[in-house]
């Protein structure tokens, strides 16, 4: 029986596992292109030839349009900013409530307070961690105005459901899509299920730009919205002859030239890097799945998953040892990853605590009490998430993954006394 390295033993890897590093010649010579022709940037503030942005921005919004089947992309700075603007373009505003996710980065819960509107939070689905349809049904009031879907760990949320009860109750669907990108709901793009849908590329994405965003929708309206907001909306409307006010103060949520190249060479490199993200999981999940307290994440019903992270059902009871405990026994096991040493083996419990936890949804005492997503509350306890399915990870790379988790649910004992001297 092999000693766990957390009590002493030796580790089954030391050697750094390598970088994510999708950056190459190709947005190289994409930026030398936009340093040399000097133009940086070219959004105006008003109604002008020049509102819309840029050559690389233009034919980025373009690109990734076509790439999902959307009738319009909106390019911004970041996802956030894509959250508040989509939440601008539907009009949402004082005396409204909005259905978000408690499971999530909190941007996407936080969107509707920026228009001082009140989010709501509906429960999620223990097997999909993204928002129960039946949760959400049981959220609505005659104040609803819209719902944000987040397609969480890299799945698409149980869309048609979701948007049948949209349609009843005459609500806009945002879908968050940050960690979910070029995958389909049973064959259907996501950011073209719901009526906005909203991209990330951020330097920890699938693909990314370092910071920025896309805005995706078939609506004319919902387009024209976001790009005034985009793009300080009080300086344009009259020029351009819009008459609804709403939401109308704008903002500089543009992207520059710089991101929008390096962008469209991220976007040439996106279906090979989710097909490799999908073979490693492959490898991964052949090596992982008969180990007892493990449970594969699902594929149901979208069919599909692009696994931003790799989540895992962890079963505490079943193995007598709480999940904390399990996530530090294998990060002892495993390296770090270069360029992201400062944050120890990817590998963690859970993923976030809910978010009406968080100081801003505590100032009114009793608004957001504990117990009011159970499902939510119990999903830290019963996840174990890592990050080692990214390229350029090889197959022994992996195994040495595989053996990290074997060798320590092989020796659950060590594991169980730590858990009782806490408790003791």
């Amino acid at each position: 029986m092999s000693k766990l390295a957390i009590t002493g033993g030796t580790p089954v890897r030391t050697d750094p596992f390598p970088a994510y590093k999708v950056i190459g010649e190709p947005e190289k010579d994409a930026v030398a292109k936009v340093m040399d022709s000097g133009v940086l940037s070219r959004f105006i503030g008003g109604w002008h030839k020049d509102f819309y942005g840029g050559p690389e921005v233009q034919a980025f919004e373009r690109e990734w349009a076509d790439s999902c089947g959307a009738t319009h992309a909106i390019s911004v700075n970041s996802a956030t900013s894509g959250l508040y603007a989509a939440c601008g373009a539907a009009g949402i505003g004082a005396g409204d409530e909005v259905i978000v996710s408690p499971y999530t980065m909190s941007a996407s819960c936080v969107a509707p307070m920026v228009y001082k509107a009140t989010p709501v939070f509906a429960d999620i689905d223990p097997a999909t961690y993204c928002l129960d349809p039946e949760s959400i049904r049981s959220k609505i009031t005659a104040k609803t105005k819209a719902i944000i879907i987040v397609h969480i760990f890299g799945m698409a949320a149980d869309m048609d459901p979701i948007m049948e009860i949209a349609k009843a109750h005459d609500l806009i669907v945002i879908e968050d899509c940050a960690q979910c990108p070029f995958a389909t709901y049973k064959g259907r793009p996501v950011g073209t299920l719901g009526h906005m849908g909203i991209f990330s590329f951020n330097y920890h994405k699938h693909i990314h730009t370092g910071e920025g965003g896309m805005i995706t929708t078939h609506d004319d309206h919902f387009a024209e919205r976001c790009q005034l907001i985009r793009n300080h909306a009080e300086s344009v409307v009259a020029g351009k002859g819009v008459t609804d006010q709403t939401n109308m103060i704008g903002f500089n949520y543009r992207m520059g030239e710089i991101e929008a190249a390096i962008g469209r060479c991220q976007l040439a490199k996106g279906p090979e890097l989710i097909a490799t993200r999908k073979s490693n999981v492959a490898h991964l999940e052949a090596g992982l799945s008969g180990i007892a307290g493990l449970t594969m994440p699902t594929t149901k019903p979208a069919g599909d998953h692009v696994y931003y992270v790799h989540a895992l059902g962890y079963d505490p009871d079943g193995t007598g040892v709480p999940v904390g405990i399990m996530a530090d026994a294998l990060k002892a096991e495993l390296p770090l990853t270069e360029l992201r040493e400062g944050e120890g083996a990817l590998v963690r419990a859970g993923y976030v605590q809910p978010a009406y936890s968080l100081p801003i949804f505590q100032t009114t005492p009793g608004a957001y009490p504990a117990g009011l997503c159970p499902m939510t509350e119990r999903a830290n306890q019963r996840l174990l998430i890592h990050e080692f399915m990214r390229p350029p990870m090889s197959a022994a790379d992996l195994d040495d993954v595989i053996a990290a988790f074997t060798k320590v649910f092989d020796n659950l004992d060590p594991l169980r006394a730590m858990a009782q001297q806490e408790t003791a």
